[in-house]
């Protein structure tokens, strides 16, 4: 018997349960929280109901994966723009606060994905710890890279001082980042990273415009 037989049992489960996740995603993209009912996902997924109840003990787990499955994709793209290649710290942060605020990160769709699931954040304990976790996930990230910054630019910063910084430049993309999804049409090509890195620049007291150019 070959040593990958295992291997081919698994994938058809995982897909499976990425499936129902991305099904409940586009329903409660198209049409909210309350249309995205086990009978609409099993149909949206074009598997049966009970495939539902084998991969989430709930229709709440399942929505609170899909939760974090979209927040989480949201941060690595994000991250993937401030990979190891893009240089010096002052690039890499740049880099992130463009990936933050451009397509496919920034679009209606992935803002309505958030709206939709935040009314639930407030009444599912479920959803608010994931909501924390993935917040933590992208905020942490934000701080080590303006962390590496400052420590580059002789401006090291006590770890309070790091988690204000990042809460308020994270603050900042948040805001871009819900507007330029609701209203693309308001902004210029490129407008709302220029915008990003100018902003998150005067927070940290770093001139970022060379290194967001470069990006």
């Amino acid at each position: 018997m070959s040593d990958s037989t295992p291997k081919f049992k698994r994938e058809p489960a995982e897909h499976r349960r990425e499936a129902l996740i991305k099904a409940t995603l586009s329903l409660i993209a198209e049409k909210g929280v309350h249309a995205a009912t086990v009978r609409a996902i099993s149909a949206r997924a074009d598997v049966s109901q009970g495939m539902i109840r084998h991969h989430f003990s709930s229709k709440e787990e399942l929505i609170t994966a899909a939760y974090e499955y979209h927040m989480d994709r949201l941060t690595d793209l994000t991250s993937a723009f401030a990979g190891a290649d893009c240089g010096a710290p002052a690039a890499r942060l740049a880099a992130f606060v463009v990936g933050s605020l451009t397509p496919p990160v920034v679009d209606a769709g992935s803002v309505s994905l958030w709206a939709g699931f935040f009314t639930k954040v407030h009444t599912d304990k479920q959803m608010r710890d994931t909501h924390e976790r993935t917040y933590y996930k992208f905020r942490d990230r934000l701080e080590v890279l303006i962390a590496a910054v400052l420590n580059e630019a002789g401006q090291p910063r006590t770890p309070q001082e790091l988690r204000h910084l990042a809460i308020a430049c994270n603050a900042v993309i948040d805001g871009l980042w819900m507007e330029g999804g609701v209203l693309p049409s308001a902004f210029a090509p490129g407008e709302l990273p220029e915008i990003g890195i100018g902003s998150v620049g005067a927070i940290l007291g770093i001139d970022l415009t060379k290194a967001g150019q470069q990006t």
